[in-house]
């Protein structure tokens, strides 16, 4: 499984949309919302809006990493029969599904590590060793949620469908969940949404750790909740679609 996982992994980061939305456009969403609004302060947490905004376009990259590692090249094994020709080997089907989140945990730590990189040196962003310890590891076991609905999307729908609705869930949940402006200027029926998406709550843990504070339970279960059932139905929808090619 390892070789599989090392294989997975280089022909991800061969791919131009992996660069495109996962490393480019969180790093440079970042330095321009940065230099605008950098310097105020988040009347919520108290924090600049650097660092705010840091924990945001962070969120926003590991969250279209694990989509865009997931959902696109799963359909395109599952049309082509590389999924079928996996199944023949001596690797045990869980592992299949096993090593493509592996390999979505590994894709999102660039978006996670170059989104607070650009926040040290152009916003002089500091943090207690612990505090960027603890946002890093809950914001990279937190995107298993959004992998998991990733294999959905590519098990359920055809390669040239799976990129849209992969990018319309992507965009949906970044722009609901408060990741690219706060949901404090939604209207009331999108806050309500927003409070009920997983993307809102991953990123109210980072917001809360950078802000020096344990992360409300609420979020943590939410991330839970969220990670169990997208889970459950991903291995559902492997096995059907599996069982169908």
């Amino acid at each position: 499984m390892p070789e599989h996982v090392k294989i997975e992994a280089l022909r991800m980061l061969r791919n131009k949309r992996y660069a495109i939305f996962v490393v480019a456009f969180p790093v440079g969403f970042y330095l321009l919302y940065a230099n605008l609004w950098g310097d105020q302060v988040d009347d919520t947490t108290g924090l600049k809006a650097g660092v705010v905004l840091m924990v945001s376009m962070a969120a926003y990259g590991a969250l279209a990493s694990s989509m865009m590692s997931t959902a696109v090249p799963w359909a395109q094994e599952r049309e082509s029969g590389w999924l079928r020709q996996l199944q023949i080997t001596p690797l045990p089907r869980w592992s299949i599904v096993v090593t493509k989140l592996i390999v979505s945990l590994l894709l999102t730590l660039p978006s996670l590590v170059l989104v607070g990189l650009a926040a040290v040196l152009t916003q002089g962003v500091s943090l207690p060793p612990g505090q960027w310890a603890g946002l890093v590891l809950a914001m990279w076991l937190g995107v298993i949620p959004f992998a998991a609905l990733g294999l959905t999307i590519g098990s359920l729908v055809r390669a040239d469908t799976a990129q849209p609705l992969a990018m319309i869930c992507m965009f949906g949940l970044a722009l609901l969940g408060g990741l690219w402006f706060p949901i404090d200027m939604m209207p009331s029926a999108m806050k309500a949404i927003a409070h009920a998406l997983p993307s809102y709550d991953y990123a109210t843990i980072g917001w809360n750790i950078v802000a020096g504070q344990a992360p409300p339970a609420s979020a943590v279960l939410g991330i839970l909740g969220w990670g169990a059932v997208l889970a459950a139905f991903a291995l559902y929808t492997y096995r059907r679609a599996t069982v169908r090619a």
